[in-house]
């Protein structure tokens, strides 16, 4: 591994570090504060363009590719044209009806502003997403994003960094309004997604990958604690499921259940399953999609790896984990 120069330091460096983090911050959210009915209108128009059409120069035009990127993968046809090129041919691409994202930190880009006339021609609606609402770009446009910072985090001031982020976040906003607006469901990001992990993730059901059948860890609530550590021994899944005599799920006890029990119990041997159990898990039935799933055991105080399989009814048809999910995008 490289060594930090002298010169900066590693203590200096990690200080270094977290304010970059903390002025971009800063930032983003005095530019959410100020957001309007302006950005109801952008949405409005992206919503109803035949086709995205985002464009920028240098920096700009790198947050702007992924701009195009990031609305194509929800469903919108949206391409970057480099302003550059346009004028020598990939105007052909547009056409009336489209709906025109331009970039610029200081809304006078040579490049991006000829383009203006040229759309204008075509018919097509502009966005701009500046960083100086008084200039050419924002006069021009028909509604006007501002994204502009009070200084750069670059140490000169020079080089594009608070801006850039800046822009890419409201490209961000304004792909997850429209995703709202939309009601993209899971299986349209897959199918944009087909070879990705986001897609097998949507496509892919719990059903595809949880246990089952004499692989799945069962016992019953009054077994006993020998008796349910020797079934999740057998099973090695970091759990077993405590049902009902008829099947239905009463509770579950993971291998972190057994550890926290053995710390604070002396005598284990009076103990039965639902002594130690956790009486209503977290569960997902055979049709949640992985990526649900994954949600689940993600976004909880405490990161949960395991998760019981019920049907309609309620009854224990299997266990998921988190190691399954993962195998799956394998």
């Amino acid at each position: 591994m490289g060594e930090i120069p002298l010169a900066i330091g590693q203590r200096r460096a990690i200080e270094l570090a977290r304010r970059v983090f903390q002025q971009e911050a800063h930032a983003l959210i005095a530019i959410g504060e100020r957001i309007g009915q302006e950005f109801e209108e952008a949405v409005a128009l992206l919503h109803a363009a035949r086709q995205v059409i985002v464009s920028g120069v240098g920096k700009s035009g790198i947050i702007g590719g992924k701009i195009a990127a990031t609305l194509r993968s929800i469903g919108i046809p949206a391409v970057f044209l480099h302003p550059a090129e346009a004028p020598h041919g990939d105007l052909g691409i547009v056409r009336a009806g489209d709906v025109a994202v331009l970039i610029s930190k200081s809304g006078t880009t040579a490049e991006v502003c000829a383009l203006i006339p040229w759309l204008r021609r075509r018919q097509v609606a502009i966005v701009a997403i500046v960083g100086q609402r008084h200039s050419e770009l924002a006069a021009k446009a028909d509604v006007v994003l501002d994204v502009g910072v009070e200084a750069e985090v670059c140490p000169l001031n020079m080089i594009p960094t608070t801006s850039t982020t800046a822009a890419l976040v409201m490209g961000d906003a304004l792909s997850v309004a429209l995703m709202q607006l939309r009601k993209v469901r899971p299986e349209e990001i897959a199918a944009a997604h087909p070879m990705g992990m986001l897609g097998r993730l949507a496509s892919l059901q719990v059903r595809d990958v949880m246990h089952t059948g004499d692989a799945l860890p069962r016992v019953l609530p009054e077994t006993s604690f020998r008796e349910m550590l020797i079934e999740m021994t057998a099973k090695a899944l970091g759990c077993v499921c405590v049902v009902w005599p008829d099947g239905r799920l009463c509770g579950i006890v993971t291998d972190g259940d057994v550890r926290r029990t053995l710390q604070r119990v002396e005598d284990i041997r009076p103990l039965r399953a639902r002594d130690v159990m956790t009486p209503t898990p977290v569960v997902v039935e055979p049709e949640t999609s992985l990526a649900e799933a994954l949600a689940l055991m993600e976004h909880r105080p405490r990161q949960i790896s395991v998760l019981p399989v019920v049907d309609s009814q309620g009854f224990c048809v299997g266990v998921v984990r988190v190691h399954d999910i993962i195998r799956s995008q394998l």
